[in-house]
């Protein structure tokens, strides 16, 4: 049936012929226009220039096809899970949409063979497979509409390739778990960049370690802090969950670092407010109100009491600092011309 539909079309290539044929196999229909499933083939590392000088690769479709694929995949979503919670349906669809699982799917469905790309990529490809996938969806969006896509991931993906059921109650985002434990445990968790690094083809690489209590718990490299950061997220889970020393050498620091956070001060300070400045008004004197008098026990008067005061400090009254000292006064009389002031 498909060669006698592609022999009925007039295409001056033999190539044409086999990327209708191997389009109809995947996506399951004829593409209106080819341009843009070539397009959606079309890896950055091959970019070309249009007419208008601007380049061309499948990275404005990707852009498109993520949209479009995030809208399908949480429509059906909503749709199975009757009931459930948003933050249930936000997980599930991001199991489904996330980079590793459309790279498994692409690869599944013949994808990759059918990338167009420079012989010179890295092993891991950059998620190449799982970046056409997504160009493939807006593709068809452009192509054929929002209902061609939905067929494509009702018939072609989810009821073929993925089970709903068991990927929404798989747990894939280990740094969150580890994260939850953390917090439940009221155990400190950092993540600290080891090393950033690069690839033999040139592609940035990260090293991250998940550290608890200031234990390393796991590392882990990948192409992206998250991914990364998963990695060693998940050595740490598995430490925790498989080496009862490791769990028990976290609770000791952290039982260690509450202790020292917890020691109560030796010396606590005084917070009752000294009054002893305040100098009672002379009304107050005369009546021989107790507050305002701050004449020492055993002395003539509040006057007695002040000239006390004055004489304790003058010991750290430094003469220098009057700018102007008549000659003909003495120490005493300076001291007793400061007490006339102050008590004018």
């Amino acid at each position: 049936m498909i060669n006698n539909f592609i022999d009925k079309i007039k295409l001056p290539f033999r190539k044409e012929k086999e990327l209708y044929s191997s389009l109809y196999a995947i996506i399951g229909f004829y593409p209106h226009d080819i341009s843009l499933y070539k397009q959606a083939l079309m890896h950055r590392s091959v970019t070309r220039r249009n007419a208008k000088g601007k380049p061309v690769n499948n990275e404005r479709l990707e852009f498109l096809g993520d949209a479009i694929l995030d809208a399908i995949v949480g429509d059906i979503v909503f749709r199975h899970f009757e009931g459930k919670r948003e933050g249930f349906l936000t997980s599930t669809r991001s199991k489904i949409v996330q980079r590793e699982t459309l790279n498994r799917l692409a690869h599944e469905i013949g994808v990759g063979q059918l990338i167009k790309s420079s012989g010179h990529m890295s092993s891991h490809n950059s998620y190449m497979e799982g970046n056409a996938f997504e160009a493939l969806i807006g593709a068809m969006y452009l192509d054929r509409g929002y209902g061609a896509c939905m067929r494509f991931m009702q018939e072609r993906i989810l009821s073929q390739l993925i089970n709903l059921d068991k990927v929404a109650y798989k747990e894939v985002n280990f740094k969150s778990k580890l994260i939850e434990w953390c917090q439940k445990n009221r155990v400190k968790l950092d993540f600290e960049l080891v090393e950033q690094k690069r690839d033999s083809g040139n592609s940035p690489m990260f090293v991250y370690k998940a550290v608890i209590e200031g234990l390393e718990g796991g590392q882990g490299e990948g192409y992206s802090k998250k991914e990364s950061q998963q990695a060693a997220s998940k050595m740490a889970l598995q430490s925790l969950r498989r080496k009862p020393q490791f769990i028990d050498a976290v609770f000791a620091a952290k039982t260690e670092r509450t202790k020292m956070e917890e020691e109560p001060v030796q010396t606590v300070p005084d917070v009752d407010a000294r009054e002893d400045f305040i100098i009672s008004s002379a009304g107050d004197r005369q009546a021989g109100a107790p507050a305002g008098n701050v004449a020492a026990e055993g002395t003539d008067g509040p006057e007695a009491g002040v000239k006390k005061d004055i004489a304790d400090v003058t010991d750290e009254f430094d003469l220098s600092d009057i700018r102007i000292l008549p000659s003909e006064m003495s120490k005493e009389d300076i001291i007793a011309a400061a007490e006339a002031e102050a008590f004018k």
